[in-house]
């Protein structure tokens, strides 16, 4: 997926709905195995960087600047294919995800599940969030 001409990835970004503050759901889902990873948000920019570089790039509502899937930790996203859902303002990205995806050390941020007791913890770290981001966190 890498390398889409410029032009074609401009024309794309104009079927692009933007929310009012200019971003856009991402679900990253496991192109392999069909696990969604994680949901986050990108700007244009990030959406175009992701488009590309074949680089999954998000935007940090929190930071307000770009992130890089993978800059701190390793825990790279190759991406395979974008998909824009019918409404214009939902992009599903399938990617090979290099190590976890969540921040928490699990290969998925959904590891908390809906049941009787309120919720259950479904699956455990496959490592530290320390040995990802070091003591400073994500």
């Amino acid at each position: 997926m890498v390398g889409l001409p410029s032009e074609a990835i401009e024309r794309a970004l104009e079927s692009v709905a933007f929310d009012e503050s200019g971003l856009i759901c991402g679900i990253a889902q496991q192109v392999d195995t069909g696990e969604v990873l994680m949901v986050a948000w990108l700007n244009r920019d990030a959406l175009r960087e992701t488009l590309e570089s074949g680089r999954v790039c998000y935007y940090s509502r929190s930071r307000k600047k770009l992130w890089r899937k993978g800059e701190t930790s390793g825990q790279v996203q190759r991406l395979v294919e974008a998909r824009l859902d019918c409404d214009g303002d939902a992009v599903l990205l399938l990617v090979d995800q290099s190590g976890v995806a969540c921040h928490t050390g699990r290969r998925s941020c959904f590891f908390r599940s809906f049941d009787e007791n309120g919720l259950k913890i479904i699956s455990e770290p496959e490592v530290s969030p320390e040995q990802l981001y070091g003591a400073s966190g994500h």
